[in-house]
């Protein structure tokens, strides 16, 4: 069965005059549709729904347990290859590979440049803050900058 609503809507406005005007609109029916009743589950399938759903919650969770012993397995491999490394950085000491002593003075050197970089810019700040006339205290320079010492292996 279908019904039709009509419905009106009434707006009224006072221009700046003091005279009102009266406007009516009227909206095209909306159809409502009644929906038929759903019929209601009987016992027996709502008892066969739930079993379903149980064996589907089962499958799930049997799935999951699988991957989260798997997870376990690759987590406990990992964890052998970390203990291996740090068994073979300890019997090797702080010698190290010729390789290894080789990056270090890499990093050595890139600490040094980093230093003559980093006096340039203070030099440079301080010239251009000399020129432009503002006499901001500057940090007290007079003992060179020294970095921090890298950790020893």
């Amino acid at each position: 069965m279908v019904k039709k609503v009509a419905k009106k809507t009434i707006t009224e406005t006072v221009n700046d005059d003091g005279s009102t005007k009266t406007t009516i609109k009227e909206h095209a029916p909306k159809e409502v549709v009644k929906k038929p009743k759903e019929k209601k589950m009987t016992a027996r399938e709502r008892e066969e729904l739930l079993i379903e759903n149980f064996v589907g919650l089962q499958h799930a969770m049997t799935n999951m347990s699988i991957k989260f012993g798997s997870l376990s397995d690759n987590i406990s491999k990992l964890l052998q290859v970390f203990e291996e490394s740090a068994k073979n950085f300890l019997q090797n000491g702080s010698e190290g590979k010729p390789g290894d002593q080789a990056m270090l003075k890499k990093i050595n050197s890139l600490l040094d440049q980093n230093k003559t970089i980093a006096k340039g810019l203070v030099l440079m700040e301080e010239n251009l803050r000399g020129r432009s006339g503002s006499h901001m205290p500057m940090p007290n320079r007079s003992e060179p900058m020294r970095p921090r010492p890298l950790p020893k292996l």
